[in-house]
């Protein structure tokens, strides 16, 4: 542990400083040895650590936010009208309280797009939908649940929706010779892990679209391009000819080896356009195919095989409560898409409150898992199972790499930096808020905490998501500072010592890169997790280790998320169109411009309907704005919640 002293010698030769995996500096690991935070052991489950009694404390249409510099004005969100503090506000203009009211604002005022942006599959809002929202909260997650709410009732009431009609991945990777990742990049995806050789030039049979006969034929064809799941195709006998190329998914149906004809006793023929070309077919076939390559005779078998997912419809699951991050609650397997899960929170009687997340995501876990870790979680208000619905197997889940707590570990206080899950743009400075049971840590992000922590987010020790001190800097990426400080450009050094802090040691952060084989301008189809029922095109922009910045194509860097190598979130090209899961286009250029003149009038119409909402107890949509039907955001007084045991609770000695 260093002192004062010795963090200035350190800065002083940074020459001399060694670099692990991270390309980290050691000399960050701590600043005072005297300053360093404890937890009791005698801590009760529902307490919050208390914040620096110099915050004032802004209280807000009941809600009540804490903001290190009081000086700064006030500012009104100009899509859904919320105010606060300016500086708190998301983006560089402090025009929204939260990246959902950014994107909103920038696709509103064209609603077709939004609606081609929520028709996936799911069922729609009904009249009683509501939206529950505990007191306090953080204001963007106020606006975010009222942008959802306001959302969900335009796909309900409005049947005008772009179509995907138009969009095509292989004119768009055609178009703009770009290329796509490869599906071996994808280990959870169908196919990750046995795509083989699968490649340019490899041979498959096909059915020969060229050709007059009332019957269904096929001719033999080559991979000229691969995309992902996606390949253009190339008919023998055409050489250099791409007149009749094609695009297809290479685990369709009607893809086969070659060879497969012949068993099948399905008929080969030549397509019309060449059949002039040569009077013995089957010596041109037998001259093209010596020593050339084609699919595994059980490729379609292992397509079938990789798309059997373990979990059910009925099976019941613990979630990250979507309104509230800090906790998680019960919620049930509504339907499973490519081993994408549409979760339905057990309390909901009209079955729209949903969450959609893949079956390896970091977010859900087996019934008892919170109370395993003593991590927060809300006791549902059913007393017992609904008829069919049973408990998911724990060895279901995605299995977290174990830790030894036992030694030198994470303590609460520690700073670090962050992915923010509700601004996936950014990478924050942070904070450990509590440490959990087997590993898992509760993460809060400075300057924006909610006074009650219910904004607290729970990352694992080994998640990919969080960085040691220094990692934005050495790396070359904007770290987002704590809203309000205004010693900029921000240092670590000075911020630790101003606010009596340590680094987490650089050691206790996983290290591990994986050959993940991405690339800079590699098109995939990433899901939207400010959204994350759409699954958008997207490409990859930049690559930190094992961190990739993913950007959806036509909208702003402002929407960009930073994303692990191994993110269940991310497919390869074709994965939609695979599963049957609605694929997202880029936005149209109409759309971006749409955010300059006449409508930026009609955004700036409708926030004013919003104008008042101070003195409200409760935020509530206005009729003109939703057809009549309202949505109330209830103060939630009755949730009821659990930290689980708090023998479960790690103890951090001075």
């Amino acid at each position: 542990m260093e002192n004062t002293k010795d963090l200035t010698e350190h800065s002083s030769r940074s020459e001399r400083k060694r670099r692990d995996s991270f390309g980290m500096f050691d000399g960050y690991d701590s600043c005072s040895e005297d300053t360093s935070s404890s937890s009791s052991s005698e801590e009760s489950e529902e307490e919050v650590a208390p914040l620096p009694s110099n915050l004032p404390i802004i209280k807000n249409n009941g809600q009540v936010y804490t903001y290190p510099d009081g000086k700064s004005g006030m500012a009104t969100c100009e899509m859904c009208g919320m105010v606060g503090v300016r500086d708190a506000f998301y983006s560089k203009t402090k025009r929204f309280c939260s990246v959902s009211c950014s994107r909103s604002y920038s696709s509103n005022s064209k609603k077709a797009s939004i609606l081609a942006r929520l028709q996936v599959t799911g069922k729609p809002p009904t009249k009683k939908a509501k939206v529950l929202q505990k007191q306090p909260l953080v204001a963007k997650l106020a606006a975010y649940a009222q942008y959802q709410a306001t959302l969900q009732n335009q796909a309900k009431t409005k049947s005008v929706a772009v179509s995907m009609e138009g969009f095509s991945w292989g004119n768009y990777i055609n178009s703009n010779s770009f290329i796509a990742a490869p599906v071996t990049c994808f280990k959870h995806a169908p196919m990750g892990t046995c795509w083989g050789d699968i490649s340019e030039n490899v041979r498959v049979e096909v059915p020969n679209t060229d050709c007059s006969l009332p019957t269904k034929v096929f001719w033999i064809a080559g991979i000229v391009k691969l995309a992902g799941y996606n390949a253009l195709l190339r008919y023998e006998g055409f050489e250099n000819d791409s007149g009749l190329d094609f695009w297809c998914n290479i685990c369709g149906s009607d893809i086969h080896p070659v060879g497969w004809c012949a068993a099948s006793g399905k008929p080969l023929v030549p397509p019309r356009t060449i059949q002039h070309k040569y009077t013995n077919w089957k010596a041109f076939l037998v001259k093209r195919l010596t020593g050339a390559k084609t699919l595994p005779p059980d490729f379609s078998q292992k397509v079938s095989e990789s798309m059997q997912y373990p979990f059910k419809p009925c099976m019941r699951v613990e979630v990250v409560d979507k309104r509230h991050l800090c906790r998680t609650r019960v919620a049930v397997v509504e339907s499973v898409i490519g081993g994408r899960l549409r979760l339905v929170y057990e309390e909901s009687e009209d079955r729209t409150d949903d969450f959609w997340c893949h079956m390896h995501s970091p977010l859900i876990h087996h019934i008892g898992w919170s109370r395993s870790i003593g991590h927060r979680f809300k006791r549902s208000d059913i007393t017992k199972k609904q008829d069919g619905h049973f408990d998911t197997p724990p060895h279901l889940f995605a299995k977290v790499k174990e830790v030894d707590q036992s030694g030198e570990w994470f303590k609460e206080g520690m700073k670090l930096e962050a992915i923010d899950p509700l601004n996936l743009s950014t990478i924050c400075v942070a904070t450990i808020r509590k440490v959990l049971a087997d590993g898992f840590l509760m993460i809060g992000i400075d300057g924006s905490e909610a006074a009650d922590g219910s904004d607290w987010f729970c990352y694992h020790a080994t998640s990919p998501s969080i960085f040691p001190v220094g990692f934005c800097e050495i790396n070359m990426i904007e770290l987002t500072p704590p809203r309000g400080y205004t010693k900029l450009p921000f240092k670590w050094f000075d911020y630790l010592r101003e606010t009596g802090s340590i680094a987490a040691p650089v050691k206790l952060f996983n290290k591990d890169v994986p050959n993940h084989g991405f690339r800079v301008g590699m098109k995939l189809e990433a899901v939207d997790l400010m959204e994350p029922r759409l699954i958008c095109v997207a490409t990859v922009t930049r690559i930190i280790h094992r961190l990739l910045r993913i950007h959806f194509d036509g909208w702003e860097e402002e929407y960009d998320q930073w994303v692990d190598c191994e993110s269940p979130d991310l497919y390869p090209v074709g994965w939609c169109q695979l599963t049957g899961y609605q694929l997202q286009p880029p936005a149209s250029q109409s759309s971006r411009e749409s955010q300059s003149g006449s409508s930026k009038q009609k955004k700036k119409a409708k926030s004013q309907q919003y104008k008042g909402h101070k003195k409200m107890t409760t935020l509530q949509l206005k009729e003109e704005l939703i057809d009549g039907e309202d949505y109330n955001f209830l103060q939630g007084a009755s949730d009821q919640e659990s930290n689980g045991s708090a023998n479960f609770y790690i103890k951090q000695e001075p």
